[in-house]
């Protein structure tokens, strides 16, 4: 079966360009039974598609090759071209936009746009081939050719929704560079000096975690597994192994209690039972602050810097992202567009691009997205693809 273009995948940064491409020029491939399964579950359901800070500082990947996309495509242009769909995502947290009611307002968007396109669902792609510049996608029932192919597979996040490893083998069957994938935006399990963690379990604090030269700030939550929460989820962005490092008082001054008589426990700005566990663990008697020893005070200031190694993380079946993936180095930052071969591009979360949590994640599918369509569609008016 021939088409101009094929699409493999059928997820955020997928069916964006489905819905910029010209009619009847795509045939978009999808494993699942159904298109989107990743957007209904993001952000609690409620979809994080944006951020109102924007920058290539929010993602952990080659900034030169990012900023040409979130340039050409970014955050406001986003909301435009949702605006046009008759979508007016909320602003929440303050700087977050989310769908008003849920995910499926933008899953219809794509799913209205996609329409104009040959969409194949519960069509699982095992390899891609070119020979005599006409690529061959072979699936588990036939094999379909095209002059263009996308890669827009996604990562190994949430295989329980279909998520595969095809991208990376597609890529290295061209020749490609993956750079170490491992999952992201993801909870930390613990070792044994902190397994009184988990006896804390849906305790909750705002703290400040730092992973080498960066600092994850937002709400930690203690679960039945080891640590989560934004920050959290954040840190592992950063975090490969080796120690990280928690401030559990961030904006907190001791100077403001020096004299206090309070006892201890309830003196700490944090959850009374979060107080007494970690008085516990630094053996310290829950007495008044302004009987400290000076040996004391220094075992409780290690609460502005509390160390610890994790165990791991949750795994890919509670990871939001991948991260690692394609090298960017041999991919066109412009374009997408592979560096080995003509007309083959590479998309989204597939890239060795991952964005912090707050709507990043979705903000480079559809800023890549977009970059692919402005090449495909200069390459059709060049005359390039007959």
């Amino acid at each position: 079966m021939k088409s101009q273009i094929i699409i493999i995948g059928g997820g955020a940064s997928a069916l964006m360009l489905a819905s910029l491409l010209p009619k009847n020029s795509v045939t978009l491939l999808e494993s699942n039974a159904k298109l989107g399964a990743k957007i209904l579950v993001s952000g609690g359901g409620k979809c994080n598609i944006t951020n109102v800070k924007m920058g290539t500082e929010y993602y952990l990947g080659d900034a030169d090759f990012v900023a040409p996309s979130l340039k050409v495509f970014n955050e406001k242009s986003l909301l435009k071209w949702l605006e046009r769909q008759r979508l007016e995502p909320m602003l929440r947290k303050e700087t977050q936009y989310f769908c008003k009611d849920s995910a499926k307002e933008l899953l219809d968007i794509f799913t209205k746009e996609s329409k104009k396109q040959n969409i194949v669902l519960q069509e699982k792609v095992v390899s891609v081939s070119k020979r005599d510049d006409i690529f061959y996608v072979k699936t588990q029932k036939k094999t379909y050719t095209a002059r263009i192919v996308v890669v827009a597979s996604g990562g190994l996040s949430f295989p329980k929704l279909g998520a595969s490893d095809i991208g990376y083998e597609i890529a290295k069957s061209f020749g490609h560079s993956i750079v170490k994938t491992a999952p992201a935006l993801v909870g930390f399990t613990v070792q044994k000096e902190q397994f009184f963690f988990k006896e804390l379990s849906g305790v909750s604090t705002e703290v400040c975690i730092r992973v080498g030269e960066h600092e994850c700030k937002g709400a930690l939550l203690f679960a039945h597994k080891g640590l989560s929460g934004p920050a959290v989820l954040d840190a592992s962005l950063y975090w490969e192994k080796g120690k990280i490092e928690i401030d559990f008082l961030p904006d907190f001054s001791w100077k403001s209690i020096r004299d206090s008589k309070k006892k201890l426990s309830s003196l700490l700005p944090l959850p009374k039972r979060m107080s007494k566990a970690f008085l516990v663990q630094l053996e310290l008697e829950d007495k008044p602050y302004n009987t400290l020893t000076k040996e004391e005070l220094d075992r409780l200031d290690t609460l502005s810097y509390y160390l610890f190694a994790p165990a791991g993380t949750f795994g890919y079946g509670k990871a939001e992202v991948t991260k690692g993936g394609v090298s960017t180095v041999e991919v066109d930052a412009y374009t997408m567009m592979s560096k080995k071969d003509d007309r083959l591009y590479f998309l989204g979360e597939v890239l060795d691009v991952t964005g912090r949590l707050g709507g990043y994640n979705f903000q480079w599918a559809f800023s890549s997205a977009y970059s692919c369509a402005q090449s495909i569609k200069r390459e059709k008016n060049e005359n390039k693809i007959k």
